[in-house]
Order: C-alpha cells, then sequence, then structure tokens
C-alpha cells in the first residue's frame, strides 16, 4: 500500500485588500496613488491600506495621513467601506470554495484552504492557484497572492516572503525545500515573530530562521527560560517548530465557531469625554448593544467589566475594573446600573477616549431560573420587542432619548462596522 498523501495547502493573500476593493470600484484611480484612511474629507485619520503605487512613495498602512501627504501630495484618500470589504471576502471565499469544501478565513484579506482533494479533478497546485488568481481578479478586480505547501505555516511563511515579491504572485514550497528558500531570511520574516521576541533572539545571537531552526529543541528551551522563565519551554517548542516547519494542523472551517466566555464593545470617542452626564450616555449606548448580543446568542451574564483609556494610546492612562452581579443578567438596565456604578467609584475625572463595557461569566439563558418577585421578566420581554425592530428596520428605528444629545454616539455608529465607515 502506498504512503499516506501529502497535504496540498494554500494561503491565499488579497495584496492591499482595501485599496485595491475601492481601486476595482473607481477605474479612474487605476494609475493615481490611493489610500483607504478615516477622514478623507478633512484628510486626517490613520492609512488602513495603501495601494502599490502608493506605496513607491514610501505611504505606509498605520501611519497618520498627514505624515502620507508630505511623501505622496497628489495622494487620493478614500473613506472606508468596511461592510463592502467584507461582501468581497466573502466573495473569494466562496471561490474557494468551488474547488474545496476545506476553506479557514484566517483573516479578512487572507484565507486558507486545503486542496489535497481537488488536485485530481482541477489539475496540478499551481495550475489551481492560477486559476483562483483569474477568477478572483476577474470577479473583484483584486489581486491575490498564494503560497502552496503540505501545511499552513509554511504556506502562510511561502505566501508572505516570496509569493508577494515576484511577479506571478506564487510560491510553492515544501518542507524540504526551507533550509534553501527561507532559512537565509531574518528572523523577524518568520511567522508569530514579533518585534519583542525578535529582541530576545538577538540578544540571544539568532538572527535568521536558520539560526533557529538549527538549535536543537531542547537547548532552545535552555535558552528560553535563562531569559523568559520555565513558562517559555511551550512558546519554545512552538517557534522551534515553526522554523523546521513542523505543522499538523488542519485547515478548519469553523475555525472561528468557539464559544464565547465574554460579550464585550468597546467605543473610541471622536473627541475627549470629561464629564459624567456625557459618559453616561456613552455606557448606556455601550450596555445596550452587549445586552442585545447576549439575548440574540440566548446568554446571560454574571460579571459586568468597564473601563476607560485617554487619548494617548502610546502611554494608557485610565481604568478597568469588573463587579459581579446577584444573579446574571442580559438587560440592559443591570448592566448599565453596574458599569456606572465603576465609573463612578473609580473614574478620576481625566479626559477619556476609549471606553468599554462587558458581560463574562456567561451561561445559557435557559437554563437558569428566573426571579419570580422582581420586574426583570417584563424588562427583558421589553428589549426583546426593542430587538425585533432594530433587526428589522435598522439600528437608528428605535433611540433612546439621551443618543440623541450631544455625546451620543449611536447615530454615528450605525454608520459603522468594527470602528470603520460602511
Amino acid at each position: 500500500m502506498g504512503g499516506k498523501q501529502q497535504r496540498v495547502i494554500f494561503l491565499a493573500d488579497c495584496q492591499s485588500f482595501y485599496a485595491s476593493v475601492e481601486k476595482a470600484a473607481h477605474p479612474e484611480y487605476e494609475n493615481k496613488p490611493l489610500v483607504v484612511a478615516g477622514n478623507p474629507e478633512e484628510r486626517r485619520g490613520i492609512i488602513l491600506a495603501a495601494c502599490p503605487i502608493a506605496k513607491k512613495f514610501g505611504v505606509t498602512t498605520a501611519e497618520s495621513v498627514k505624515e502620507s501627504i508630505v511623501k505622496c501630495p497628489d495622494l487620493v484618500i478614500v473613506k472606508p467601506r468596511m461592510q463592502k470589504y467584507i461582501d468581497v471576502s466573502a466573495q473569494i471565499t466562496e471561490i474557494l470554495e468551488s474547488y474545496t469544501d476545506l476553506v479557514e478565513p484566517y483573516s479578512i484579506d487572507e484565507q486558507f484552504a486545503d486542496l489535497t482533494g481537488s488536485v485530481r479533478l482541477f489539475g496540478s497546485p499551481l495550475e489551481i492557484a492560477k486559476a483562483i488568481q483569474a477568477k478572483v481578479l476577474n470577479d473583484t478586480g483584486v489581486y491575490t497572492r498564494i503560497g502552496i505547501s503540505e501545511n499552513k505555516v509554511i504556506a502562510k511563511m511561502a505566501c508572505d516572503n516570496i509569493a508577494k515579491k515576484n511577479a506571478e504572485g506564487l510560491c510553492q514550497m515544501s518542507r524540504a525545500d526551507m533550509p534553501k528558500m527561507l532559512w537565509d531570511f531574518p528572523l523577524n520574516k518568520m511567522f508569530m515573530i514579533g518585534s519583542r521576541m525578535m529582541a530576545h533572539f538577538e540578544r540571544m545571537n539568532i538572527r535568521s530562521i536558520g539560526d533557529l531552526a538549527r538549535i536543537p529543541l531542547n537547548e532552545l528551551k535552555i535558552m528560553m527560560r535563562k531569559r523568559m522563565g520555565r513558562q517559555s519551554d511551550i512558546h519554545a517548542e512552538m517557534l522551534w517548530k515553526i522554523a523546521n516547519g513542523v505543522d499538523d494542523a488542519p485547515v478548519n472551517p469553523f475555525t472561528h465557531a468557539i464559544v464565547q466566555k465574554a460579550i464585550g464593545h468597546q467605543m473610541t470617542l471622536p473627541v475627549d469625554f470629561r464629564t459624567m452626564e456625557d459618559l453616561r450616555v456613552v455606557l448606556l449606548e455601550l450596555s445596550d448593544l452587549v445586552c442585545r448580543r447576549c439575548r440574540c446568542k440566548g446568554q446571560m451574564g454574571w460579571v459586568v467589566s468597564a473601563g476607560a483609556q485617554g487619548a494617548d494610546f502610546d502611554r494608557p492612562t485610565g481604568f478597568y475594573r469588573q463587579s459581579k452581579l446577584p444573579d446574571p443578567t442580559d438587560i440592559t438596565k443591570h448592566v448599565y446600573g453596574a458599569a456606572h456604578r465603576i465609573f463612578e467609584k473609580h473614574w478620576d475625572g481625566s479626559p477619556i477616549r476609549k471606553v468599554g463595557v462587558t458581560l463574562s461569566s456567561l451561561v445559557p439563558a435557559d437554563t437558569y431560573q428566573l426571579t419570580l418577585f422582581d420586574d426583570s421578566e417584563r424588562l427583558r420581554q421589553l428589549e426583546r420587542e426593542t430587538d425585533s425592530i432594530r433587526d428589522r428596520f435598522g439600528d437608528t428605528a428605535i433611540m433612546r432619548a439621551s443618543s440623541l444629545t450631544r455625546a451620543g454616539q449611536a447615530e454615528r455608529r450605525s454608520q459603522m462596522i468594527g470602528g470603520h465607515w460602511k
């Protein structure tokens, strides 16, 4: 009998995803340096995506629009449309699913796919990859780069380090190919190595992927223990396996279908909030959002957490505290009350730019014995009716009067997804 069939795993990455979607929607910008950023009208905010032409001017993601305009005065700035990007990402998933049912979204612009059972139907891995690239480009206007290997880790590194750099946007790499194709790359090009971990390895004189791969695992554990303690053993083994291309994790279409331990919402405010009067409005809106999601998922929570942060995210100020309730709840009044008490006790009056409310220690709503001697069930039924109206007619179909004040954010947030404009 023959040996086990070697897997064929793809990692498909979308080039400058948000910017590519916008260029596809606006052909007039085809040859212009385009970025997607927060506030085109006021020419401020952070760069979320930059097209290849903009990158040639030195424009990078996460820098300010102000910095980018200095580098490229003719920059075209487009407002983000998160719902559009989500829709295009789902469209790309459907294209991959026409070749295999084993597709795992890794992020909005990256997806793993297991094509092991597809090569006998659709051709070689490279032929399939080229067909997928052509289909995605034709249907969405987005150019994809694809790493191909026997597991997810190598496919990811093949895509990031080689496919993204060559004209074809393709790289097929086996584990046996890694020493000649990947080991000479700096260690910070390896999957799961960030700047902090890179600094540790530099002090250990481990500077390339090959340097890490060649060290015996037990020796690496000893070296990392000296710097980070015995708890680093698991991390050492994980990184050593990545450097050596060892990974048997399956492509799992249901990887994000996990049981939630908490449900929360954070809100970055457009300006600093300085009064409890204004903060009450935001806390109520956040409590509303949290409880609506809890009811949708059939969950109730025992613990309310609330916190705030100042405007300088590089030097965090603020607090984050929690409070246990006498009974689990999914009712806005109860969650808001606890969050408000936390703020009354712990807020020192400093300007606030980010606020968050979370409900945790979740239990299924249908397994908890309801209290018969308060108004909880009446409130729950009222909020379910409100949920139904909002689900049918939109989030702003029913709004609290406080949300119509200057501090209200509900209407603004209804036009956004994940903090960005729809």
